[in-house]
């Protein structure tokens, strides 16, 4: 379980293709500090387990499906990477609860600047419309968020914006995406059980029938 609060930008130092994985290793002193073998540290949001460490970097297995619903596949040698360690029972609660089990990838479809802040406008898929909603939470590359703004119901391409302040521009890998930019993104885990509950009751409630009353002859 994580918070969307990112501790540290990362790197990408090494990696290790196979025909349906992939193994990363990830410089990132602070995320390192105190993990061991089988913890959980959040890469762009997406929850990895830690299968070998040094005291800066850590190393992890990325199975296909991983690979062809985030953006990790899109890794490479260099790349910096949004890195937060598993939340602590007891601790604050800074964002809001974020898994790690993303729901797939979004693309940047604008950007625009302001005096402090950059609003960045998402591309949103038919299946994931529904789970966002306006001043709700989402995580984008592991970044918990506000949803700013969204498209109306009625719009054929959905779409949702974020706000960002310069903290989150400098100290996140938000501050440098450009329109045409894939990202991770993860709703709230509220809507998506919402969701699965609604679809269940209408799979399982009986079809509506309307009354029929028999009159007797008088």
């Amino acid at each position: 379980m994580f918070t969307g609060i990112i501790e540290e930008l990362g790197q990408i130092e090494r990696i290790e293709t196979t025909a349906d994985a992939a193994r990363l290793t990830i410089r990132g002193p602070l995320v390192v500090d105190g993990a061991g073998h089988g913890d959980s540290i959040a890469v762009q949001g997406v929850c990895l387990t830690v299968v070998e460490r040094t005291p800066d970097t850590f190393t992890a297995d990325v199975m296909a499906q991983t690979l062809s619903m985030s953006t990790l596949s899109d890794a490479r040698v260099g790349s910096p990477v949004n890195l937060e360690r598993a939340a602590l029972v007891g601790g604050r609660l800074g964002g809001h609860i974020v898994q790690g089990h993303i729901d797939g990838t979004s693309t940047v479809l604008s950007v625009t600047p302001g005096e402090a802040w950059r609003v960045l406008r998402f591309s949103l898929s038919t299946e994931l419309a529904p789970l966002v909603v306006g001043k709700g939470s989402i995580a984008i590359d592991g970044v918990s968020l506000t949803v700013s703004n969204i498209s109306p119901a009625t719009d054929a391409n959905q779409w949702f914006e974020v706000s960002l302040i310069p903290e989150t521009l400098a100290a996140t890998t938000l501050g440098e995406r450009l329109h045409g930019d894939r990202v991770n993104i993860e709703t709230d885990i509220l809507a998506r059980h919402v969701e699965r509950m609604l679809a269940l009751s209408a799979a399982t409630s009986p079809a509506f029938q309307p009354a029929t009353h028999s009159r007797s002859a008088s």
